[in-house]
């Protein structure tokens, strides 16, 4: 289920609403999204998968965002960035570069 956007990372592209099948996503008005309907949330990890940003953290069981302090069961941003938790699916497929590394040159 689609637990947290990271509103320093996202960049507002609207990739997130334009790629979730079950319209889960609501652009504000100055394009940033929220989560307008979490309850539709099929996890289906295109959301975090295609955000350029890494600025998503959809968390498969909720059995991730249980082991990171916060409240009522919801996940502190904080500590999701420091374990690295945001855009986690997008890494594990191989989708996501490293920091460090440059876009090769044409």
């Amino acid at each position: 289920m689609i637990e947290v956007i990271d509103p320093d990372r996202c960049t507002s592209c609207g990739l997130c609403a334009q790629i979730c099948p079950m319209n889960v996503f609501a652009l504000r008005d100055d394009g940033f999204p929220v989560i307008a309907d979490k309850d539709q949330c099929q996890t289906c990890f295109q959301c975090e998968s295609y955000c350029p940003a890494d600025a998503l953290f959809v968390d498969p069981s909720r059995t991730l965002t249980r082991l990171v302090p916060g409240d009522g069961g919801d996940a502190d941003l904080a500590s999701l960035r420091s374990r690295d938790f945001l855009g986690l699916h997008r890494h594990a497929v191989g989708w996501r570069r490293a920091p460090h590394t440059k876009t090769p040159q044409n």
